[in-house]
């Protein structure tokens, strides 16, 4: 058995999690997620900014600071915290673990951008898997391109010794798959066991979304939110694994909480789709072993498909949004009032947009019109204005509108946030397909 446990849901997740699933009982493997469609696309503004940045660098104080616990308990670290610039990442991080002689492996290759042209001249489209379109339509205005590669490449890396391996564009399951690829000689087809690996990598790639946090069910009951463990997972060759959590740490591992967490990011769940495997979640048998642990069994999947996804982002014009908070009395009323007079001063100042939304936190923010008509003495409302489109001039028009409503329109408003709202540039999705024939990981192992 070997215990895998996830530290890190996100770039931006809690700071002390990595160290106490270090420190507060025995792992063999500690996995940090950092990575989201937009953070790569942040990380490559980073990097064309600064040829040294385009990585996670909460990563690197984390192995600051975790660096004698990982050296004297032998635990090794797999991290996409690589992001843009893995080997930026490895040599920030060998500085910051100041131990000679460690080996830190590199999983790189994913970053296709300057692949592109020659890609689409070859006929790889790239076309959208949302609306079919070939990428050439939006090629000047693409920021960043990285292939999802998945464990085998992290598997290889540990093959050679690495102690610490950092990553670029790699799956959130491969995360966990690759240590148990590497520790369990699990063959690259061998479908059932891939698929069980992945799905222990699905079921805690959000960090503590697992061991009790975002639960619906019975979330008042749920302990010690402040000291919530993180998700460990207990894995054994034949592809069963538990999923538990530190013992005395806050939070509950339950047959219902890992249920949401399944549902996560879920489409077909006959055809949960990676890299290295084709998971079918409808197998999946779960049985809760005792306190704070589920048992998952049962697990099937079916071969790999021929291609790997692309996670592309590209440039689509800009944003504001405006905030205003109007107080009892009539606080909905003066709202909709608010939003009625912005709209018509829009217009009077001819300026068109590629959309105008407005929400009422505290009314309908959430749910829309299924939320109804708050109550008549409701305590305020906060409502939220934006616009977006193509001409950053006219964006930049209706910023400066929303300021003056709090002396030319309804009363009892404030102003939430510091001066006008600022322009922001829209970073869009575009998720497409490329033959596994065109792009492979290059992986490397150094010593420290």
């Amino acid at each position: 058995m070997i215990r895998i446990a996830n530290g890190q849901g996100f770039w931006g997740d809690s700071l002390e999690a990595p160290l106490e699933q270090l420190r507060r009982g025995p792992i063999d493997y500690l996995t940090l997620d950092y990575l989201a469609e937009v953070t790569m696309s942040i990380l490559q503004k980073q990097r064309s900014r600064d040829p040294r940045a385009g990585y996670a660098r909460d990563f690197v104080d984390m192995i600051g600071r975790g660096a004698s616990d990982i050296a004297t308990r032998g635990i090794k670290v797999v991290a996409n915290a690589g992001g843009v610039n893995p080997e930026a990442c490895r040599d920030a991080v060998a500085k910051a673990l100041n131990r000679p002689g460690t080996k830190i492996g590199v999983v790189a290759g994913d970053d296709i951008m300057a692949s592109l042209d020659g890609l689409i001249a070859r006929g790889v489209a790239l076309k959208s898997m949302d609306t079919g379109e070939p990428l050439s339509s939006i090629r000047p205005r693409v920021q960043s391109a990285n292939v999802y590669f998945g464990a085998a490449a992290i598997a290889n890396a540990l093959a050679q010794g690495a102690q610490i391996v950092i990553t670029g564009r790699t799956t959130d399951t491969g995360l966990v798959l690759g240590p148990m690829m590497h520790e369990f000689n699990w063959r690259c087809d061998d479908w059932d066991k891939l698929a069980a690996g992945t799905i222990a990598g699905h079921t805690v790639e959000c960090g503590a979304q697992c061991t009790g946090g975002n639960c619906q069910v019975d979330w008042q009951s749920i302990p010690h939110f402040e000291d919530i463990g993180y998700p460990v997972i207990e894995a054994e060759a034949d592809g069963t694994f538990v999923v538990t959590k530190h013992a005395g740490t806050g939070g509950r591992v339950t047959v219902a909480s890992i249920k949401e967490q399944l549902l996560y990011e879920m489409g077909d769940p006959h055809e949960y789709i990676t890299p290295d495997c084709v998971a079918d979640f409808t197998t999946i048998q779960l049985q809760q072993d005792g306190p704070d642990r589920v048992r998952f069994s049962g697990i099937q999947g079916k071969p790999a498909t021929a291609m790997y996804k692309v996670s592309i982002s590209y440039s689509a014009g800009f944003k504001a949004i405006g905030t205003l908070m109007y107080s009892w009395p009539g606080a909905y009323q003066k709202a909709k009032a608010a939003d009625t007079i912005l709209r018509q001063r829009l217009e009077r100042l001819g300026l068109r947009f590629d959309a105008i939304r407005s929400e009422f936190a505290g009314v309908n923010a959430c749910h829309g019109s299924l939320a109804g008509e708050p109550a008549p003495d409701i305590a305020e409302v906060i409502l939220r204005f934006g616009v977006r489109g193509q001409d950053k001039a006219a964006i930049e028009r209706f910023t400066k509108e929303i300021a003056p409503l709090a002396l030319n329109g309804p009363p009892t408003v404030t102003g939430l946030g510091a001066g006008r709202p600022k322009v922001e540039e829209i970073v869009a999705y575009w998720p497409a397909l490329i033959p596994k024939t065109e792009v492979s990981p290059q992986i490397s192992v150094q010593e420290t």
